[in-house]
């Protein structure tokens, strides 16, 4: 432009390629759906963490998963903050429509503390486990009923990862250190040994690989599941508890608590690639649905850490309600309100 100066020029086009390089991170068509354990709730946010609306569920729950069609959200109502607390806690799941923001209350009956959820897309079940007793729930959504259970043959049954083809469902049975293998047809388990306190868990891409977060033992198990067999293992930093993979399969990341970090593995190397601080004890951690941003909660701080997966750094930090408890973070799409 006439009469400005080199550097004004420079100035401006290092602006204008920041500005262009943030768009993909504010992700403005988006909505965050927010699982806030200590306010017994659901939150919804902007996708720049601004509060937009909040449902009530049922108390402290822990896990979620979104219907195939997006229009139902089912949380796990532990009742309690934490596993190592005693008591009975709840017996609900909560079913929420997501655009009327609604909640429909589904009792498990006896069964209490529901811990782990996860969705068979064939059927549209839903799989819960239990920690009183230890148990797998299949519950329909239609007609609002338990219609079949299992028995993990472990202590503490905490996630639930169903496997390729919804023939097997992984249980991590956190206080007896090994994962329930269990044959949906049959009943039947197989034990798989691993370190200790496995909790998360996510499936490679083909199918053929469990990841397994073992919060005591500083390592993430791998299982082959055609053999159902451990295989291997990754070591971590301290106290991996939640864990997820990228859309290509070529990164597992995971929270490490002990660390206040996430942390990045090659689950073919079995290598650790970096750490990201996020400054406080990470209890989730869930990607983007591009798998480019990674989100970790900072349950006591009310705190939502955002990372950038492929640079391996903090990108930024909001602020749930206070009070709120935040735990696992779900990118959704635009909401139309009905």
């Amino acid at each position: 432009m006439p009469g400005m100066s080199l550097e004004y020029n420079v100035g401006v086009i290092r602006s204008i390629v920041f500005l262009l390089s943030a768009l993909p991170l504010l992700g403005q068509d988006s909505t965050l759906l927010i699982l806030q354990k200590g306010g017994s709730s659901l939150g919804y946010y902007t996708a720049t963490g601004d509060y937009l609306a909040t449902v009530p569920v049922g108390p402290h729950p822990h896990e979620m998963v979104l219907s195939p069609d997006g229009r139902y959200l089912y949380c796990t109502d532990n009742g309690t903050m934490q596993i190592e607390q005693a008591g009975k806690g709840n017996n609900t799941m909560s079913m929420v429509d997501v655009a009327a923001r609604k909640r429909i209350e589904i009792s498990l009956g006896n069964f209490r503390r529901p811990h782990g959820i996860d969705i068979d897309r064939s059927t549209l079940n839903v799989l819960v486990t239990t920690e009183l007793p230890d148990q797998l729930l299949v519950i329909d959504p239609r007609s609002r009923k338990v219609v079949r259970t299992y028995d993990t043959k472990g202590k503490t049954s905490h996630i639930v990862t169903l496997g390729r083809g919804g023939k097997i469902a992984y249980v991590s049975n956190s206080s007896s250190s090994n994962v329930a293998a269990i044959e949906m047809a049959t009943g039947a388990v197989t034990l798989i040994p691993t370190g200790g306190r496995p909790e998360g868990s996510v499936l490679s891409k083909d199918g053929r690989r469990l990841y397994t977060a073992n919060r005591v033992g500083d390592s993430i198990t791998i299982v082959d599941t055609g053999r159902n067999a451990a295989i291997g293992e990754i070591k971590t930093g301290k106290g991996p508890n939640r864990i997820a993979l990228t859309p290509d399969g070529a990164r597992l990341v995971y929270s490490v608590m002990g660390d206040h970090a996430v942390e990045m593995a090659d689950p073919v190397s079995k290598q650790v690639l970096g750490k990201v601080t996020v400054g406080g004890e990470p209890v989730s951690l869930t990607l983007s649905r591009d798998g480019k941003l990674a989100f970790a909660s900072i349950q006591d701080q009310d705190l939502i850490s955002v990372i950038s997966v492929g640079e391996r750094k903090l990108v930024r930090q909001f602020r749930t309600t206070p009070g709120a408890g935040p735990d696992p973070v779900m990118e959704i799409g635009a909401i139309t309100r009905r």
